[in-house]
């Protein structure tokens, strides 16, 4: 069961890493060895989290690299969800 309107991962590392560890956008994005306007972009919705950023993200605040990973998997198949209507397939039967 998929979650209902899930946060963007983004939203998640501002409010559960960034924001409570009093970090600046540019000392995440150092620790993280990223720029600054990677970093941005994935904090603002802009972009998602990438297997490497996942690396990243897991060594520098925890949460396994398939954690993060799931995060983005959730909010692209809502994503998806929403704008693709697939009411007409049908599933192949075998002969």
């Amino acid at each position: 069961m998929r979650m209902h309107n899930p946060p963007h991962p983004g939203e998640m590392i501002r409010e559960m890493c960034v924001e409570p560890l009093g970090l600046t956008i540019t000392d995440t994005a150092k620790a993280l060895k990223v720029t600054r306007k990677t970093l941005s972009s994935i904090l603002n919705g802009r972009a998602g989290i990438s297997p490497e950023m996942a690396l990243r993200l897991s060594k520098v605040f925890g949460r396994t690299p398939e954690g993060w990973m799931r995060l983005q998997l959730q909010y692209d198949l809502w994503k998806a969800e929403q704008s693709l209507d697939i009411s007409d397939l049908q599933r192949i039967k075998a002969a």
